[in-house]
């Protein structure tokens, strides 16, 4: 079995919410990939008590640590004086890394002479190992104690801590550990509940092809995630593949994608593959599903614009929705829906027209239409589809649920087609 590892993030920001901790995740994915697991993550506060007593429970229990933070330049840096003196070691300047902070200081342009305080980044405890940061001014340090016991020290900004993890944590710890790996995947799903999910896998729903199977429920859906652990790389890829062949195959037209492929980009790929253009008309949304289809890049291949219809006059102006109908159905019914879907697709020109229309709250509803009630509906070449829900969560989620259902309606039409 290779050896576990403790992460202990570091920083008054991470723990007041300020700063969302990115380096941890992407240490144990690095990490995960190699073989080596994480037995567990703490986050401490600027403090050096805090700090200590975080680094010396960690390496009792796995005797490997890797902190992350508090190596820069100024008073609430701690982590290397700390931790120097946990192991008992002495602070001397390293000339090596003097210099190369004048030089970095010079190359950017920056004028004056370099600041002293950046001078405690040259603070190296005796015994310790540099880590060059080829992206920063803040060297990474590896402390081994008499025992083997070790911890490395990385700074905190997130581009810098990836290349330093890649190029020299990443390497050593492959080469200590035992030729295994920890890998997952994922099976996305959408538009069927968790328990649902797992009566369709029947046998299936706690192991598949040996691996354990998770199930991660989000707005966009469920997730299944299986993992292997403690594998050799060529028979966890295998495993992995055949679990994901075979849950694919029983949840059906369910799963949308595998890992982090998104809805919209599913969505888009049968748009390009077909011949396919969309736009969309959105009220309640807002253009939040506008917005989903251009994160993904080459978008404009297939979106070619929308409409914000969020008040009737807009909604009759724009689109053409008949005011007799606004009247006798109200703005979140089929028949608004469908004209919008079909209004917009005619006005912009596309092969798709989608129409959204609902209460997302948190006020607004009705004992007819509480506030999570959206009439989605889509127009593809001259069909209609159309959906009503009641969409459960605050006003963000009821959105961007009504957006995946409208993303999930296009993927179902075109795979029909």
């Amino acid at each position: 079995m290779s050896e576990s590892v403790e992460i202990v993030t570091i920083g008054d920001e991470l723990l007041l919410g300020t700063t969302i901790d990115t380096n941890a995740v992407f240490l144990a994915r690095a990490l995960g990939e190699i073989g080596v697991p994480i037995a567990r993550r703490a986050t401490v506060a600027d403090d050096p008590d805090e700090i200590t007593d975080a680094v010396r429970q960690a390496l009792e229990r796995t005797g490997g640590v890797i902190t992350t933070g508090g190596l820069g330049p100024t008073a609430d840096d701690l982590t290397r004086p700390v931790l120097a003196r946990l192991f008992g070691r002495e602070l001397r300047e390293d000339p090596a890394i003097v210099a190369a902070l004048h030089a970095l200081w010079a190359s950017r342009g920056r004028g004056g002479a370099l600041p002293p305080s950046n001078l405690q980044q040259a603070l190296v405890p005796e015994g310790a190992e540099v880590l060059a940061n080829a992206q920063g001014t803040a060297p990474g340090l590896k402390l081994t104690d008499a025992q083997g016991r070790w911890v490395i020290m990385l700074p905190g900004v997130p581009r810098e801590l990836r290349h330093m993890t890649t190029t020299h944590i990443v390497p050593w710890l492959a080469s200590r550990g035992s030729g295994t790996v920890l890998r997952s995947r994922s099976v996305r799903t959408t538009s069927i509940a968790e328990s649902a999910l797992a009566e369709k896998l029947g046998p299936m729903k706690r192991e598949v092809e040996g691996l354990p199977l998770a199930y991660l429920p989000g707005h966009d859906g469920v997730d299944l995630r299986v993992t292997a652990r403690g594998l050799a790389a060529e028979e966890s890829t295998r495993r992995l593949d055949a679990a994901v062949a075979r849950i694919r195959e029983t949840v059906g037209i369910h799963a949308y994608a595998t890992d982090g492929v998104s809805m919209a980009s599913v969505v888009l790929d049968l748009c390009v593959a077909r011949g396919d253009t969309i736009a969309v008309a959105e009220s309640c949304t807002g253009g939040l599903l506008g917005a989903r289809l251009t994160e993904v890049p080459g978008s404009s291949r297939v979106l070619l614009g929308g409409v914000i219809a969020y008040s009737n006059a807009v909604k009759e102006q724009e689109l053409g929705v008949s005011a007799d109908d606004l009247e006798q159905f109200g703005a979140v019914s089929e028949q608004v829906a469908v004209q919008m879907a079909r209004g917009v697709r005619g006005m912009i020109g596309a092969t798709i027209g989608v129409g959204i229309t609902g209460i997302a709250g948190p006020d607004g509803g009705t004992p007819d239409k509480p506030v999570g009630t959206v009439w989605i509906a889509i127009d593809v070449r001259g069909e209609t589809t159309a959906r009503v829900a009641i969409y459960i969560g605050d006003r963000a989620e009821i959105r961007h649920r009504a957006t995946q259902v409208a993303m999930d309606l296009i993927r179902r039409a075109l795979l029909a087609s």
